[in-house]
């Protein structure tokens, strides 16, 4: 008995040495990292658009659309359970294998994670911007009809709503088909199963729509520049150089208006927010500014004879106006298109009025530059605007109106036995600058 007990104790000093040793090899004779190539191309032609993720949150298929290769896809998910099961930072997700330094300074910018894993660690962080947002669906929607608010709604952060916005615009302003909405980079498997049912698309995409958004793309990509006046381009000069009708409108608008009728510098230019850095820099060898023609344009001269487009004379007193009576033809006199002018006369009756002058800027797709000068100018007049509580607020004024909508059901299923707003207010569980908005229309 004292023998076996003896040899035990030899036997487990032995196992011991031999792991201490093994140990030291592996610190000592560090194996070289396995050769990875990154495959930069992607299978098919849908844009790559980035925006904010999480690598927690991916799947196989998110990672193949970031064009890692299958294997490259094993080997960070395979990583990703040996360092427990999620990438804590930034720093440990960098170390694996399969991303190269090159994709990793691309990436880099979108990841929702800490810095270092000392940061993750500190418990100093806000981990609500790092946590998978759940997809909340309300019901049957056209995606095609979603402006940013309504994606950011469903669970979508800022980001990835300009994200999807972006890609539907690659394809030619529709997402077409379910079958196109899927390949989105933003779209996960995962939630385009919860999406799929209620989207009212077609299943396929019709077989000559990808040529036709191949070709719609290139023709924007190929424009042969010459040398040219910015002070006496039209509307169809400026949609020769690759802008479109309503982006030219806002630039002659931003010229007559803004600068008083013609561009000074480079630098007036460069500030019109429809044109972008790369636009800018695109144009700018061909820019001639000529004094004469500083001196002689006026607002109307090259303005549009087209009626959509078209300049109107300015006759009204726009500081005594109120933002909540102001009339579809003042805005048309204001420089506002009839879409635009429709859409804020719209928005406005879908709020009840506006109570706040931020408001005019929300409007979809409206012309920003217009919409925050008018802003500026006019009065606001909110006491007209009705208001309610959460307790006593009409049913079909919860599911119509802009801010409450997605959250009516909710609300009205509460307030039945639990009358208590604070309650109210705790179930919804709103984002803090939804709640802010909501504010705004309740006693």
């Amino acid at each position: 008995m004292k023998r076996q007990f003896i040899g035990l104790i030899i036997f487990g000093v032995l196992v011991i040495i031999f792991q201490l040793s093994m140990l030291w090899y592996q610190s000592t004779h560090v194996l070289p990292p396995p050769d990875v190539f990154f495959n930069t191309e992607k299978d098919s032609d849908t844009p790559l658009v980035l925006a904010e993720f999480n690598p927690n949150d991916f799947d196989e298929k998110q990672w193949r659309d970031l064009g890692f290769s299958e294997k490259q896809v094993a080997t960070i998910l395979k990583y990703k359970q040996v360092v427990g099961g999620q990438f804590l930072s930034k720093e440990q997700f960098k170390k694996c294998y399969a991303v190269s330094p090159d994709k990793y300074a691309i990436l880099e910018p979108y990841i929702l994670l800490p810095e270092n894993n000392y940061e993750a660690k500190s418990g100093n962080l806000d981990f609500k911007k790092f946590t998978k947002k759940e997809i909340k669906v309300p019901g049957k929607f056209n995606p095609d009809s979603y402006s940013i608010n309504d994606w950011i709604a469903l669970g979508f952060s800022e980001n990835q709503a300009n994200a999807i916005l972006k890609y539907k615009n690659y394809l030619g302003g529709s997402f077409v088909s379910k079958e196109k909405f899927k390949q989105c980079f933003i779209i996960s498997d995962d939630n385009y199963r919860k999406l799929a049912p209620y989207l009212l698309l077609p299943i396929k995409s019709p077989e000559n729509f990808q040529n036709y958004a191949r070709k719609n793309y290139d023709e924007k990509s190929k424009i042969s520049y010459k040398p040219f006046d910015p002070n006496i381009l039209d509307l169809q000069g400026w949609k020769s150089l690759g802008f479109s009708e309503k982006q030219a409108a806002v630039i002659v608008n931003y010229r007559e208006r803004n600068l008083r009728g013609s561009f000074k510098s480079l630098e007036d230019i460069q500030k019109c927010f429809v044109i972008n850095r790369d636009k800018y820099e695109e144009m700018k060898p061909f820019i001639r500014l000529n004094a004469e023609t500083m001196k002689t344009v006026n607002a109307t001269t090259y303005a549009s004879k087209d009626t959509e487009s078209a300049v109107p004379e300015i006759k009204t007193d726009f500081s005594k106006i109120d933002l909540n009576q102001i009339t579809y033809k003042q805005l048309r006199e204001f420089g506002f298109t009839e879409k635009d002018a429709a859409m804020l006369l719209s928005f406005r009756k879908k709020l009840g009025g506006f109570v706040n002058r931020n408001q005019v800027m929300e409007t979809y797709e409206i012309d920003q530059v217009l919409a925050q000068k008018l802003s500026t100018t006019s009065v606001l007049n909110s006491a007209s605007v009705p208001k309610y509580t959460l307790i006593d607020a009409p049913e079909e004024w919860l599911k119509n109106h802009p801010y409450f909508k997605y959250s009516a059901d909710k609300i009205i299923y509460y307030r039945i036995t639990n009358p208590d707003e604070r309650k109210i207010w705790k179930f919804i569980k709103v984002k803090p600058e939804y709640e802010s908005k909501m504010r705004l229309y309740l006693k």
